[in-house]
């Protein structure tokens, strides 16, 4: 995919040079496009800090961080207990190798299945999030909470990015997202990124439905090459696919 970036040098030097090196199950595919949703926020002027939940040794998490404005700010939620105890020193010294600046972000040691949502709200800044990536534990009951703490806390021109959608070892974690969006009518499935591989799987990009516009049509035209053309059918509308090998099946 030559010429495939998110347009931060900082994120892209990372990706093409330090991505690999972070242990995790992060695809670069997903990272690049989501550091060009938070390139084009701030060329918007949608402001505002981002929070991931389930960050483990930071390999989304450091491609976040990097593509923050000034005085916003990265929170990361984890327990970083497993699968030891040196989860978390790992992740701050793959911060630091990798450029992201110690007082740039803050790791957050917490199961977020016990936080309702003025804690969660307390612990991010008490300002609206702009981006919020939910990568947590990876049960039906957990999603929905995750969820309830991204939905109160996003800005309202802010995305909600939710891994491993369509994943085959979680295979009924979309039907929490279905009852999500339908107990939300405002809220809209804006785009799905494709997986690399079985492990890298599929995220699931969300906004608010007057918020959609702001990202489609940049998103289709900047990743052309990548844009299933036929998008998906998301509960009523269409939303943008972006895959790194689109084809139509041939019959």
């Amino acid at each position: 995919m030559t010429g495939f970036q998110s347009g931060i040098p900082a994120v892209d030097a990372y990706l093409a040079d330090g991505f690999d090196g972070v242990r995790g199950m992060s695809s670069r595919f997903s990272a690049t496009i989501c550091a060009h949703l938070m390139r084009r926020q701030s060329e918007m002027g949608i402001r505002g800090s981002v929070a991931e939940i389930g960050t483990f040794e930071g390999r989304f998490f450091i491609a976040l961080g990097l593509a923050l404005a000034e005085r916003e700010h990265a929170y990361g939620f984890d327990l970083f207990t497993w699968p030891d105890d040196k989860v978390l020193d790992r992740f701050t010294e793959n911060a630091r190798r990798n450029g992201l600046a110690e007082q740039r972000f803050t790791p957050r040691p917490f199961d977020t299945g016990t936080l309702d949502v003025e804690t969660f709200a307390g612990l991010t800044g008490r300002a609206p999030l702009r981006f919020i990536h939910v990568d947590g534990e990876h049960s039906p009951e957990a999603l929905g909470h995750d969820l309830m703490l991204a939905h109160a806390n996003l800005h309202p021109q802010g995305l909600i990015c939710l891994d491993d959608m369509l994943h085959p070892g979680y295979p009924f974690l979309v039907v929490t997202v279905h009852d999500y969006l339908r107990a939300h009518p405002d809220m809209r499935l804006m785009c799905v990124i494709d997986r690399e591989d079985i492990v890298a799987a599929p995220k699931f990009l969300i906004c608010r439905a007057d918020a959609v516009r702001l990202y489609e049509t940049d998103l289709m035209a900047t990743f052309k090459s990548q844009h299933f053309i036929l998008g998906g059918d998301a509960m009523g509308h269409h939303c943008v696919v972006l895959t790194p090998n689109p084809r139509i099946a041939e019959v």
